[in-house]
């Protein structure tokens, strides 16, 4: 699994990033109707493949299915209504969000590509019902997730990397801390860095 992925909430977002070196981007649209959600999906796939990079689609299964996605990234409240069986059959693979052992539990049922911890630190990215869950908590996650690779996200920082990958996370989901940048390209090009040394 790559260690530096992506979160957008933008196809233009994701076309001005992806050229950075980013291998790993999850394109995360919220609140825009079904036909521009599928637009945006079917630039994101074809942008994607030209430049290598594996596109994640979050929330739109059905879409990810529809368009010939083969990624897709499930939270919770949407593993309820996915088509998990129609998802193996057409060979997509699922990462799944995790916030508890009950809900870890439940994912790794699943035969996940990856499950996700966060926050682990806190996030001013939107208000969560779960406090910071902390490098202990990841420790105590990879372990119980074995072989299946584990994402943190939540708060990430580079500074904060080392102790995340040190506490066993796979992979360091980021949004904010380049979202936020003022200049978003460089500070891309500094977490691939990162992520690679």
């Amino acid at each position: 699994m790559e260690r530096f992925y992506l979160i957008v909430g933008h196809v233009g977002r994701l076309e001005l990033l992806v050229p950075q070196g980013v291998r790993l981007v999850q394109l995360r649209i919220k609140d825009q109707p079904d036909a521009e959600i599928r637009r945006q999906i079917a630039r994101a796939r074809d942008f994607c493949a030209v430049y290598g990079a594996q596109l994640v689609v979050n929330d739109h299964w059905q879409a990810a299915l529809d368009l010939n996605c083969d990624f897709v990234h499930l939270g919770q409240e949407d593993m309820d209504s996915a088509d998990f069986d129609a998802l193996r059959r057409a060979g997509v693979r699922y990462g799944l969000s995790t916030h508890d052992e009950a809900e870890l539990e439940r994912a790794l049922a699943l035969d996940p590509a990856y499950v996700a911890l966060g926050p682990v630190y806190p996030t001013l990215l939107k208000q969560m019902k779960w406090a910071p869950q902390g490098l202990e908590r990841l420790c105590r996650w990879k372990a119980r997730a074995g072989a299946v690779p584990l994402v943190a996200i939540g708060g990430l920082t580079p500074g904060r990397l080392p102790g995340v990958f040190a506490a066993g996370a796979d992979s360091a989901a980021v949004v904010t801390d380049i979202q936020s940048a003022k200049d978003p390209e460089a500070q891309t090009r500094a977490w691939v860095n990162a992520c690679q040394s």
